[in-house]
């Protein structure tokens, strides 16, 4: 068999075999694929398509590249479960649904991904934490994840390495936008962390990769149909992404807000209502609770109980962090230099905000990539970040600007005042969840 059949079968609109998929994925991972010949094949893919059972081939061959965790020997009292976002904008629910869902007797080895794009990075806010471990040995993943019930890290070398290869080629040949290789790069990674369960936050709007309701939710279904053809139980909730989702945007901020949220010292609404959401249907999913009530009920325990907090304190320590962080986040968490609030230049009611345009703010502030190798200022970003349907007055600001230097902070300000759209009556609420699918 040849590498470049394979792309004219693809090219050519064919349905590709199982053994062609696993033929190119091999060459993939051992090189005897060239770079090239890995940019044509996406590229037949993103022009072509695939159907269902060819995603599903692809995700499995990309699962296969590398290890595949297995837990059957691990001796666990409770499943193995995770969640993926498809990315957002103040969107820290990762760093509180892993500890939230540990407390309630799950286990979650959640391999997490950087920012892309105008959207934030789970991996990148833990980094932030002076000291975390975020790619550890394969054997350490195991143990915290068994001890702690939770471990948040980076995408290992023995974990779907084929995925690694393609994502960076399809990011510089322009076939990022492709529902069976987002499936399968996304997938490949949960699957390779042997889990038993999945939910899916696929987000739409303006601060979302899909903007477009109908266009996420046909990714959201192909995703779950997948995940369940590889054995794994799937839902996928589509959820609202036209606003910033918590009050914070940026990597050591969003890390504090997670924390205030575990302490209980603050809680934005909308943060919680999705991560309960994504918690309660996890919990489902694995008949760990009998209804919704009694999901929110057990979640809503830990929280008041301090045991989700005692959770993700202890993965913090576990993997090389300070064993205190969670009752002083901020005395180890990097501190802007220039930290003032922008108001907009009249009052009323937030009616809209450009959320693509407010994450592709903190490129202008140096907290997320303008290329790959670019060393992030982890300090910078908002707080206190107003929602659609507050009033805004002289004394309300749209939000608190972290930055780095008064440049920075200038551009930043302009930037928030033209994304935020104020008038004078107030909008109606939006839900946070527009829909739960399942496969």
């Amino acid at each position: 068999m040849l590498a470049q059949e394979v792309i004219r079968h693809k090219r050519d609109g064919q349905k590709l075999t199982k053994e062609e998929i696993d033929f190119f994925i091999k060459g993939a991972t051992d090189w005897s694929v060239s770079e090239c010949q890995i940019a044509a094949f996406t590229m037949a893919i993103f022009l072509r398509g695939m159907d269902l059972e060819e995603t599903a081939d692809l995700t499995q061959a990309m699962t296969r590249s590398g290890e595949v965790m297995n837990w059957a020997d691990q001796n666990l009292d409770g499943p193995v479960v995770d969640k993926h976002s498809s990315g957002g904008v103040g969107d820290s629910v990762s760093l509180i649904l892993a500890p939230l869902l540990a407390a309630c007797g799950a286990y979650v080895p959640m391999i997490a991904g950087r920012g892309l794009g105008h959207t934030g990075g789970t991996l990148d806010k833990i980094e932030s934490i002076p000291g975390y471990m975020t790619i550890p040995s394969l054997e350490q993943f195991y143990d915290v994840t068994k001890k702690v019930g939770c471990a948040i890290i980076g995408q290992t070398g023995d974990l779907a390495p084929a995925d690694k290869r393609f994502y960076a080629i399809r990011d510089v040949a322009a076939t990022i936008e492709s529902a069976p290789l987002i499936t399968a790069s996304i997938l490949s990674k949960k699957l390779s962390a042997g889990l038993q369960a999945l939910v899916i936050d696929l987000k739409c709007g303006n601060g979302a990769f899909m903007a477009n309701r109908d266009d996420a939710e046909k990714l959201a279904r192909v995703m779950v149909d997948v995940a369940e053809k590889s054995g794994v139980s799937a839902k996928a909730l589509l959820t609202n992404m036209d606003q910033v989702l918590g009050e914070s945007v940026g990597n050591a901020l969003e890390i504090g807000e997670a924390i205030a949220y575990l302490n209980g010292d603050k809680r934005n609404a909308r943060l919680h209502e999705l991560t309960m959401s994504l918690c309660s249907e996890v919990l489902l999913l694995k008949n760990t609770v009998a209804s919704k009530q009694e999901a929110y009920d057990k979640l809503q325990q830990v929280l008041d109980s301090g045991k989700a907090t005692e959770c993700f304190a202890k993965m913090v320590a576990a993997l090389g962090g300070p064993s205190d962080l969670v009752e002083d986040p901020f005395k180890y968490l990097p501190k802007a230099s220039v930290i003032r609030p922008v108001y907009a230049d009249k009052t009323g009611y937030v009616r809209a905000m450009d959320t693509h345009k407010i994450g592709a703010t903190m490129i202008t502030l140096g907290g997320q990539r303008k290329h790959l190798d670019q060393r992030l200022d982890h300090s910078v970003g908002f707080t206190d970040f107003v929602q659609i349907g507050d009033r805004l007055e002289k004394d309300r600001p749209i939000a608190i600007v972290h930055a780095a230097n008064e440049d920075t902070f200038a551009a930043a300000e302009k930037q928030l005042q033209s994304a935020v759209e104020i008038s004078d009556e107030r909008p109606e609420e939006t839900p946070i969840v527009y829909e739960t699918l399942t496969a």
